[in-house]
């Protein structure tokens, strides 16, 4: 035991600690003082492992003392040893010392501020910043908040989509509830939504999308799969016989129907006996380069009104 600490009265006839006991403490976890750990989770572990023995004759206070120090290795067994010789008579007064030296003012204010100041990441679940938000709240439990503002803290701290979801369950009368009702329908909403798949609903995510990242939708997918049907087409008609190109419609003889006919005057053509009757009726001075295709363009046609602005 460390000589800091005032060793108590026992007024049992046998007492000595089991190795049992030592063994919990090293399953839980033993505290070695860097900045990375949480000086509150383990002292409330160590109490844990204390509070499943009684013995008699033997107060909680002497337990607590006699085997407080064995949950502590490296740095924090150094410093606990260089305290004042008997300076610790009490179990607060050791747990007083504890959080001067681990979680000192300076600290407290640092993580009192991030509770206060506390934001859903973009890439952050409601789940995931429900759970982060109670951890802040257990690591700092003299954070001063009261009840009554810690929810309206989470909630102004959450993306549109969050909010617009407890809206909905809470009929838009969240802040409007008690702690502990606000605390139970955060809590369910949250366990409902924990095994939905993990996709981001906030608006403002895709204005945020870091320069150069590409998002693939719904419709880049279908000018994918447009551009692939085009290539595949392309393939196809480069196996196909090539075809002798023609400039000028007089050139254009009935290759596929046979005979010497202009292709314009090709019975078999579906549109050949309204375009022989047009041109019987009418001299076209571009018909050696009329295009069919343009034939019922309305840019193009003709007509009785040519030049006379349509209704």
């Amino acid at each position: 035991m460390s000589t800091s600490i005032v060793l108590l009265e026992i007024t049992g006839a046998h007492f000595e600690f089991q190795p049992m006991m030592f063994q919990m403490l090293q399953t839980t976890g033993q505290y070695s003082g860097f900045p990375n750990e949480d000086p509150h989770l383990h002292l409330r572990q160590f109490l844990d492992v204390a509070n499943n023995f009684k013995i008699p004759g033997v107060t909680d206070d002497a337990f607590r003392l006699g085997l407080f120090p064995y949950s502590l290795r490296d740095r924090a067994k150094s410093w606990l040893n260089s305290l004042e010789p008997i300076s610790i008579p009490t179990w607060n007064d050791l747990v007083e010392k504890f959080l001067d030296k681990y979680f000192p003012p300076s600290k407290n204010a640092k993580m009192r501020n991030q509770i206060t100041s506390f934001r859903q990441g973009e890439e952050e679940s409601l789940f995931e910043a429900w759970e982060r938000f109670k951890e802040l709240l257990r690591q700092c439990p003299q954070h001063g908040i009261p009840i009554c503002v810690q929810l309206e803290t989470l909630y102004n701290g959450l993306v549109p989509f969050s909010t617009n979801m407890i809206d909905a369950s809470s009929e838009g009368a969240l802040l409007s509830k008690s702690y502990e009702e606000g605390y139970q329908l955060i809590e369910s909403i949250t366990t409902n939504t924990y095994q939905w798949p993990v996709t981001r609903a906030n608006a403002s995510t895709a204005q945020k999308r870091p320069t150069g990242v590409h998002e693939v939708t719904e419709t880049t997918a279908l000018a994918a799969q447009v551009a692939q049907i085009h290539q595949m087409m392309k393939n196809l008609m480069t196996k196909l016989e090539p075809v002798k190109m023609v400039t000028d419609a007089s050139e254009f003889s009935s290759v596929y129907y046979g005979g010497a006919h202009l292709y314009g005057e090709c019975t078999a053509n579906p549109v050949s006996t309204n375009y022989v009757g047009n041109n019987n009726r009418y001299k076209n001075p571009y018909s050696n380069t009329y295009i069919l295709g343009w034939r019922n363009h309305p840019n193009v046609s003709w007509s009785n009104n040519q030049g006379q602005p349509k209704p």
